[in-house]
């Protein structure tokens, strides 16, 4: 199976990387079959083939994460929300729902208490 995946180069923790198409059980820094861009992470500068890049994914090339995200920006492939995403998302969502509950639960008890310590004051000033 072909893929599309990221090719290290570079001085050592001053990385940048070549997007290229070679069979998945080539190594990192192997051979590739054809170089389709660049990615550079410290100044996010991305230079993408784009006819190439058509081209191999017709052939059912196959992208790793960062690429598709690469190619996402690039306007190459739609944006899919994926699976681990959504699940995150939803995860996010029931602990705010959560901390609400605690919250209000909270502001209910301390309300209450604030009540009641205003009818004990006001029966204590009633009684004398």
């Amino acid at each position: 199976m072909i893929k599309l995946r990221l090719k290290r180069f570079g001085k050592k923790k001053e990385a940048s990387f070549r997007i290229v198409a070679c069979n998945s059980t080539s190594r990192r820094d192997g051979r590739p079959l054809q170089e389709l861009g660049f990615y550079n992470p410290r100044t996010k500068e991305t230079r993408l083939d784009t006819e190439a890049l058509r081209k191999r994914l017709t052939q059912g090339a196959q992208p790793t994460d960062v690429v598709r995200t690469l190619l996402e920006k690039g306007g190459l492939l739609e944006k899919i929300e994926r699976p681990s995403i959504a699940i995150g998302k939803a995860k996010l969502e029931k602990e705010k729902l959560a901390k609400a509950k605690t919250k209000d639960e909270e502001n209910d008890s301390s309300k209450a208490e604030s009540e009641s310590n205003e009818a004990v004051s006001e029966s204590n000033e009633a009684e004398s």
